[in-house]
């Protein structure tokens, strides 16, 4: 157990990669010693997020948003520190001290919401495995047709829902109150009083988060003409299927040693596949491919290239040409979209920001019916020539020329493939295939590139307001007061917490925040060691404060700048520094003196008094302008 609150925060801090934590929510490419990304605290056209691994902090530098790995969880979740704290022990093990007395209504909740939805699934599945229900024999016959054997089902912890009403939550109320079972999404109030099971008569896909934890399900229709033929588990509080994808538990280790993923439209699509050797795939479960799927991915493959393989039908090509742009907008922020093979040009891989192929085998079936039609190898060798998603695009509109005969026509059919050539930034790439588009064609490479030029000075972006810091604007005085107090930040300081503070005797600090953060200095270094520990104090103290914590991963930032000074040059710093703070501070008054004595007529008495004021102020500022 921790024996202190502070002792905790320490540890958790200590277990938290802030590297690993951002990419959760933000794609991060690496820059140097720092790794950058769009800010996900306001509307970022350009990366101006910044993630420093060595200081454990992140910074905007559009917005001016900046916290540790903590302030982030914090903010993106919109969690208070201590229950984030108490959720983080929980997760890494460690005990909370007793002191800690908050309510944990919400952890138990969740923690009896998880052991409801897991033993349903094993509920679900011995139903299925040991035959217990009239169902299993049927759902046994129907995943034998689709060549899911006993290995497979117990891999995938496949299982059957009853048809009586009640099966599930007769079992299960003996130990969960209807409340979690309900917002488990494993019951519903039903119309004639009581409550009833929401799987009913079905095929029982259990879903894992990232985690290995059962938090929802999906359930496939067994009789002809049932609808809907797929039943999913609503949001709750354990699952949100705009930020889980199906099989990541089980693919996350061949999706890092493969480097690529590939996203797939169904359950029994991930299922097929990864039974047959197919192992980094993933799909949606029954929503869209979402920004949140995508950054969640991003996680697991470096290089990003990401697979589609969804159904060739009209609606499976929507939901590709969907699927890539919502992975190009997501990624647009970090780099370029790898729009050429190395056929055209070699390249190294590092400069893209995401790759994105299509698979799409000819014989029109989907992942799980070519799988075992076809075989998982013939798949394989499709996937190691999936063309990229401009090619595909391409391919599939010069599919239709032979539509099109008039020339007006022509020109019509012409402007559907403009976009996707003007999207090509390479010039000598976009000339490749606009020749190749023209042979295809049998019309003029001149005229489709004078069309190009067209379409780009139309679809020009409107020049937008730059905002370049909509936070309040820094006084030089509160900067330089800001540098002042992060000499007391600076590993391995040539001067001690004593000596510092010596220094400062004379300096008054004018913004609220900052004597807040000075007064607690004061009284921490009385007790801590050294800046580790003054930091993980900081914060804490600052637990209530959200303000003053905001300042802590500045003033961070701030004393790198003086690290490694040896004792002379930063007692000159520290000197400079000060005189700059009086400088502010005298010609603040200087100017308030002034406007007193231009509102004062010569001949009043008053106005000589103000005058040999303004003048040993004028004294002061020449004096410290010496130092």
């Amino acid at each position: 157990m921790a024996g202190s609150w502070e002792e905790l925060v320490t540890k958790i801090k200590d277990r938290l990669d802030i590297v690993d934590v951002v990419s959760e929510q933000v794609v991060l490419k690496k820059r140097g010693n720092s790794y950058w990304g769009l800010c996900p605290f306001h509307n970022d056209k350009n990366p101006s997020f910044c993630v420093t691994p060595h200081m454990g902090i992140y910074k905007c530098f559009s917005c001016g948003e900046a916290g540790d790995a903590l302030k982030f969880i914090m903010k993106t979740r919109n969690i208070e520190f201590k229950d984030l704290i108490v959720e983080l022990a929980e997760k890494f093990g460690f005990e909370v001290p007793k002191t800690y007395s908050k309510d944990s209504g919400y952890k138990e909740q969740k923690e009896q919401m998880l052991k409801a939805t897991t033993a349903a699934a094993e509920y679900y599945h011995n139903l299925l495995l040991k035959n217990k229900d009239d169902n299993a024999e049927i759902a046994l016959n129907y995943l034998t047709k689709r060549d899911i054997n006993t290995d497979i089902i117990k891999k995938f912890h496949i299982g059957v829902a009853s048809k009586s009403p009640s099966a599930l939550y007769d079992e299960l109320r003996k130990d969960f109150s209807n409340d979690i079972l309900e917002k488990a999404g494993l019951i519903l109030k039903s119309d004639k009083g009581g409550y009833i099971d929401r799987f009913r008569n079905r095929v029982i896909i259990p879903i894992q988060n990232e985690y290995g934890e059962f938090v929802a399900f999906g359930a496939r229709a067994l009789e002809d003409g049932q609808n809907p033929k797929y039943l999913n588990s609503s949001d709750s509080l354990i699952y949100n299927k705009s930020k889980l994808l199906y099989g990541l538990y089980t693919a996350k280790d061949a999706i890092k040693k493969e480097d690529a993923v590939i996203l797939m439209e169904g359950y029994f699509d991930v299922i097929s596949s990864q039974a047959h050797g197919i192992e980094n795939c993933v799909a949606s479960c029954g929503t869209s491919l979402t920004a949140e799927h995508v950054k969640l991915l991003s996680r697991y493959t470096k290089s990003r290239k990401i697979y589609l393989s969804f159904d060739t039908d009209s609606a499976g090509q929507k939901a590709t040409t969907r699927g890539a742009e919502i992975i190009r907008d997501v990624f647009a922020g970090i780099g370029d979209i790898k729009q050429f093979d190395e056929s055209y040009i070699s390249s190294d891989k590092d400069k893209y920001a995401c790759e994105i192929r299509v698979i799409a085998p000819p014989e029109g079936k989907d992942p799980d019916e070519f799988v075992r039609s076809v075989g998982a190898e013939a798949y394989k060798e499709y996937m190691k020539n999936a063309p990229l998603f401009i090619d595909f695009r391409l391919e599939q509109i010069l599919k239709q020329k032979d539509n099109y005969k008039t020339p007006q026509e022509k020109a019509q059919y012409v402007k559907t493939i403009i976009p996707v050539l003007s999207e090509i930034k390479n010039r000598i790439i976009r000339s490749e295939y606009v020749d190749m588009v023209a042979q295809s064609l049998g019309i003029d490479a001149g005229a489709i590139r004078s069309e190009i030029k067209v379409f780009e000075r139309a679809n020009l972006p409107q020049t937008e307001r730059i905002v370049k810091n909509v936070t309040k604007k820094q006084s030089i005085q509160q900067k330089a007061q800001k540098n002042l107090l992060s000499v007391f930040l600076v590993p391995d300081s040539p001067l001690t917490f004593t000596q510092i503070n010596e220094m400062m005797t004379d300096v008054t600090f004018d913004d609220e925040i900052l004597i807040n953060v000075k007064s607690t200095i004061d009284k921490l270094t009385q007790t801590v060691n050294n800046v580790k520990e003054l930091i993980e104090h900081l914060y804490t103290e600052f637990v209530d404060n959200p303000d003053a914590q905001a300042i802590l991963p500045e003033l961070i930032a701030l004393s790198e700048v003086y690290k490694g000074l040896d004792e002379t040059d930063f007692t000159n710093v520290i000197n400079e520094t000060i005189a700059k703070i009086n400088r502010c501070k005298h010609e603040k008054e200087a100017k308030r003196i002034k406007s007193l004595y231009e509102g004062v007529d010569d001949d009043d008495p008053k106005a000589l008094e103000i005058q040999m004021q303004l003048r040993d102020k004028l004294k002061k500022i020449r004096q410290s302008e010496k130092i």
